[in-house]
């Protein structure tokens, strides 16, 4: 089900831009992943989702989610391709700021405390933004197993989260692109 040479393809095609970009993490890069060219495209979530529960094969968790608003279209492929092969899960969308009415949650989905997630992501460079989301996951009980992304820029993101005693695994590295030194 999983096509990783057809998920490469439309990254290549759809995702990499070349260029003077300023990422997220505030570092200046010749190359850019916009990965949502991917997870809002149809044949991109399935891909995505697809690959996503082949990394999760053997070690489901209760949960996947991540920090909104890159992390909610993998989610959602996750939840959805999990549904159709009827395998049971459920999804979290973490939000950067508590809500400013209702509830004020950073962490909005059905869990309780003690249930084990997975964190999604779609490009790691330094992993901050996936070490809030597991910060903020804890912070409400649950319990980090590991995290996954589509790609690893590898420019300490791997590291990040070793430091902090956990494992990223991810469907591609820059490198299948062609891009960073061996």
């Amino acid at each position: 089900m999983y096509d990783r040479n057809a998920l490469q393809q439309l990254i290549r095609d759809k995702a990499l831009k070349f260029g003077e970009f300023t990422l997220a993490s505030g570092k200046k890069a010749s190359y850019y992943l916009d990965c949502r060219q991917i997870t809002l495209d149809s044949q991109g979530a399935k891909l995505v989702g697809a690959g996503m529960l082949e990394l999760l094969a053997g070690e489901m968790p209760d949960l996947v989610g991540g920090m909104a608003i890159g992390a909610d279209p993998i989610t959602a492929a996750i939840l959805t391709l999990a549904g159709v092969q009827n395998r049971p899960l459920r999804g979290v969308m973490v939000r950067k700021e508590p809500k400013q009415h209702g509830t004020g949650k950073t962490v909005e989905g059905p869990f309780q405390p003690g249930e084990s997630i997975v964190i999604v992501e779609d490009v790691v460079t330094t992993g901050g933004s996936s070490l809030l989301a597991i910060e903020r996951c804890e912070a409400v009980g649950l319990k980090v197993k590991r995290v996954l992304a589509i790609i690893d820029r590898l420019e300490g993101g791997r590291e990040a989260f070793a430091a902090k005693g956990y494992e990223l695994t991810t469907l591609f590295t820059i490198r299948d692109f062609g891009i960073g030194s061996l």
